[in-house]
């Protein structure tokens, strides 16, 4: 697991965490801003995933 993984999945946590935050104080706000960290967290993650499914190509030999 590398850094762009980890990170993803905290911003995805954080994002859940304003979204139930947003829809309790009835603040749309939040909620857009959780959904949007969302968002960027999955995007984040994606990446990550992608550079450790290279590298892991890499080490095998494949190109």
């Amino acid at each position: 697991m590398n850094k762009d993984q980890v990170k993803g999945v905290g911003e995805q946590v954080k994002g859940k965490v304003n979204e139930a935050v947003g829809k309790a104080t009835k603040d749309p706000a939040k909620e857009l801003k959780g959904d949007l960290q969302q968002g960027a967290g999955k995007v984040q993650k994606a990446y990550g995933d992608a550079k450790e499914d290279a590298r892991d190509d890499a080490k095998r030999g494949r190109h």
